[in-house]
């Protein structure tokens, strides 16, 4: 067994794949056999994923789910930021760029509306639980559109550690949720076009949730989603710690 375990530990990278393509395999099954295939099987791997990253945590008390377990630390570096945003920037190649000109204003407005609407129930969401100034304001607002723009925003404008961190809480929750939600209510919003891909991702806006949403539904407009997503967060950084956080500003003083 300390073998065997070496081994692992030697090469967690390549075990990591291993471990995630057997997810997929019973996620795949689960999803045929419990649901007749109504809930995609990558949603069923999402909710697996996070049970057993809850799971590895508590027997850890570390921070990084299975990762912090040794055998299982292939699972941090694939599931980390380098290899999300290299799969993220991939998808980008296979988009149509006639289906992005189709979009039009429509996709233009729906990042516009998508940023706004995050921030402002963000915001909101902040002055209920206590917040007054503009700093966590601006903040938890900017992590309501993703967990990317919160922390951008926070160390822009002076936040404190704690409010980073709820604003990074905020977004991951909205991430969960969209991966989680997207086939669900795909059929229900009429969610089977690469334009509507693209307003949904302008709308939403995060990126990984988006992506792995639409994946479960129908992994040909994961590009498109995943494209408009990838603008939302590079215009939240741009919006949310100037534009909004000045009118916070200057509403609240």
């Amino acid at each position: 067994m300390d073998l065997i375990s070496s081994l692992l530990e030697r090469n967690d990278l390549l075990f990591a794949f291993v471990v995630i393509a057997a997810m997929m395999l019973v996620s795949g099954w689960l999803s045929k056999t419990l649901t007749r295939g109504r809930l995609q099987g990558s949603a069923v791997a999402i909710v697996l994923g996070l049970v057993l990253a809850y799971f590895g945590g508590v027997q850890t008390g570390g921070e990084d789910g299975l990762a912090d377990i040794a055998v299982f630390s292939g699972l941090g570096l694939m599931g980390g930021a380098m290899l999300r945003d290299f799969a993220i920037v991939a998808t980008a190649y296979g988009v149509d760029l006639q289906e992005i000109k189709k979009s039009g204003v429509a996709g233009v407005l729906s990042l516009f509306l998508g940023v706004s609407l995050s921030f402002l129930v963000g915001a909101l969401v902040a002055a209920a639980f206590g917040y007054t100034d503009p700093e966590s304001l601006a903040t938890i607002g900017a992590g309501a559109a993703t967990y990317i723009v919160g922390p951008v925003t926070g160390t822009a404008v002076g936040a404190s550690t704690e409010v980073i961190a709820l604003s990074v809480a905020a977004g991951l929750v909205k991430s969960v949720v969209v991966m989680v939600g997207t086939p669900l209510i795909a059929r229900f919003i009429g969610l089977n076009n690469p334009k509507a891909a693209m307003a949904y991702g302008g709308v939403m806006g995060t990126t990984s949730g988006v992506a792995g949403g639409l994946a479960a539904t129908d992994k040909r407009l994961v590009p498109y989603g995943a494209m408009t997503a990838t603008f939302y967060t590079g215009l939240g950084c741009l919006l949310c710690p100037s534009v909004f956080y000045f009118g916070l500003y200057a509403l609240l003083g």
